[in-house]
């Protein structure tokens, strides 16, 4: 009896082999970039691969510890353990000293080894006795313990868009052999890419469900409609694909919400993630980035709070987290707001990069040396603590931009205190 050949998913048949044939991450492997730089001359580092899923992390790693003829390990922090990492570490020690072969260990989602896991690598990579490469869909600097981060370089893979997809399904679709033996019509290849979510795998993964539901013609040609499409992505059983569509509607209706002092609308969407399984830790993250963008020093509090909100999330876990993450959104919610230091920094660093380095007023100048002091630096400075009220005014910018306003308070919270304290202070403000 014949057997049937079992072939691997699509994503795997297809997976690039080299770096030429790596599609997307220009960024990081393009000619003249670093990471590339650093395969081709196999001076490899142990490295952290920050990306969302499905832009190419593993591949990454494979082709890596192919080009550097390297021993290959590949485990995943949720199912391996610091048992099987000690016995990598131990055939990575042989294969040094009986063989000086390099040995890559990569680290599928490594934020889910606790810090007692970590700790377990930071021998080795310190050593060289193994190349980490981990691979994350989480802030490393977050997640990563310090002391292994350190030791690694960080390189960040940014999301495939339109073009990148293209090229993959392109590929997908000529090079495959299963797939080559068709003539395939895709109806609508937006919603192909858009349910996708920028995650290739996605992408491939329902391209193979698509075909198998699809019925070749008589003249094998398959047409993949906008119907089967959806179908073979299961919208309905995958409403909350972490990497797709309806992940960022979510995250954005909540933020919005916050923004606009709603706290119902707020805490309503907050439950529609954490029910869909969303990280808490990463709707804590937000929270950060809001308080300081959204809220700033109408209530300064609020930053303090959604700090200590991350601190507690990842001490608590879930199911409890999601009271933390309600009394917090529902307090930043009901503050006061202003984006005026969201503002002043958005157009500092904007002028920054117009005039370029402009040199520091000679009287803000540290004179550590006699030379330094001659120069004429820190000349004329004055020392506020010597002025009543702890105030002088003095020229702080650059010549060329010395009457620039950046911070400009409202009238809301605390910040109203602050915008009557800098206009009794400074002259140039009473003019604004």
């Amino acid at each position: 009896m014949k057997t049937e050949k079992i072939y691997p998913p699509l994503a795997d048949r297809i997976r690039p082999k080299t770096l030429d044939e790596f599609v997307g991450q220009e960024h990081i492997i393009g000619p003249g970039k670093p990471l590339r730089i650093m395969i081709e001359t196999g001076e490899i580092q142990s490295m952290i691969l920050w990306g969302p899923p499905g832009v190419g992390k593993t591949t990454l790693a494979k082709i890596i510890a192919e080009k550097v003829n390297a021993d290959f390990f590949q485990i995943n922090a949720v199912l391996s353990g610091t048992k099987e990492i000690k016995e990598i570490i131990e055939k990575a020690e042989k294969n040094l000293k009986y063989y000086g072969k390099k040995t890559i260990l990569f680290i599928d989602e490594i934020h889910r080894f606790n810090k007692a896991q970590q700790s377990v690598l930071l021998n080795s990579v310190e050593k060289g006795t193994i190349i980490l490469i981990g691979a994350t869909t989480e802030n490393p600097s977050f997640e990563i313990i310090s002391p292994l981060l350190s030791r690694c370089q960080v390189f960040v893979l940014e999301p495939f868009g339109v073009k990148e997809l293209e090229t993959i399904l392109q590929r997908a679709l000529t090079n495959d052999e299963i797939l080559s033996k068709f003539k395939i019509h895709i109806e609508d290849k937006e919603t192909l890419f858009l349910y996708s979510g920028g995650d290739a795998r996605v992408m491939l993964n329902a391209l193979e469900v698509a075909v198998k539901i699809a019925k070749p013609t008589d003249k094998n040609e398959i047409f993949l409609t906008k119907e089967i499409i959806s179908e073979a992505f299961q919208r309905k059983h995958f409403k909350y694909d972490k990497a797709g569509e309806e992940h960022y509607n979510l995250i954005s209706a909540f933020i919005k919400s916050v923004r606009g002092s709603d706290p119902d609308a707020a805490v309503y969407w907050l439950a529609r993630m954490l029910l869909a399984g969303e990280d808490p830790k990463f709707i804590a993250r937000r929270l950060i980035i809001l308080a300081s963008e959204d809220i700033g020093n109408a209530e300064p509090y609020a930053l303090t709070l959604a700090t200590s909100c991350f601190t507690a999330v990842d001490y608590v876990g879930m199911p409890e987290a999601r009271i933390i993450l309600a009394q917090v959104a529902t307090y930043l919610a009901s503050c006061p707001k202003s984006n005026a230091a969201y503002i002043a920094i958005e157009e500092a660093m904007e002028d920054a990069q117009k005039y370029g380095e402009l040199p520091v007023p000679l009287h803000l100048r540290n004179a550590p040396t006699k030379l330094m002091e001659e120069l004429g630096y820190g000349k004329g400075y004055k020392y506020s603590h010597e002025f009543p009220d702890h105030f002088v005014e003095q020229q702080f910018l650059p010549d060329e931009i010395k009457d620039k306003i950046y911070y400009r308070p409202t009238e809301l919270g605390r910040e109203k205190i602050l915008k009557e304290r800098l206009e009794k202070l400074w002259n140039k403000r009473k003019q604004k």
